[in-house]
């Protein structure tokens, strides 16, 4: 049986985006990406340099709408594919509580490509803008994300059918 909830996670460069996609239309299921929230409803506003607690307010709210939409997909019997970052583990976990209560099964599929094979498809998405360009990201966005990253421990992937894809 599939998890109703499918946590896409990986670090900055990894190809959760390109990867969510695949497995949503393998699933038929709905797919939400943070990027394709974030940039278009907050982008023209965003404040330079941007800042992590503002970013992080509107994150958050689009979350809250995200969840909300999934909780109505699983009502319907239709999974969801996640594909909002979880960077840190409290994130996943939030999550994983949030589709607990909800009554909802779940799963981590985790994206692990090296740092190196990142930086070097970030700064193809920067130069080719192509279909999961979200934004410029330099290297100093990259080396800060890299600072937050924290890896799924293989109980976290393992659990509720969840994976760990090297492609």
């Amino acid at each position: 049986m599939t998890a109703e909830t499918i946590l896409v996670v990986g670090c900055t460069g990894a190809g959760k985006t390109t990867y969510a996609r695949k497995l949503a239309d393998e699933l038929g299921a709905l797919r939400f990406s943070i990027d394709e929230w974030m940039m278009p409803l907050f982008g023209p506003d965003q404040p330079t340099p941007i800042r992590f607690d503002w970013m992080m307010e509107r994150v958050n709210r689009c979350e809250a709408m995200i969840f909300s939409l999934v909780q109505q997909a699983a009502a319907r019997g239709v999974p969801a594919v996640l594909d909002l970052g979880f960077t840190k583990y409290e994130h996943r976990e939030k999550f994983r509580s949030l589709c607990a209560d909800a009554g909802l099964s779940v799963a981590v599929h985790f994206v692990d490509v090296s740092r190196e094979v990142r930086w070097q498809r970030v700064q193809g998405r920067n130069a080719e803008q192509g279909e999961t360009y979200a934004m410029q990201v330099d290297r100093s966005m990259f080396d800060f994300m890299e600072s937050m990253w924290e890896p799924p421990k293989a109980d976290e992937w393992e659990m509720g059918g969840g994976c760990r894809i090297t492609p």
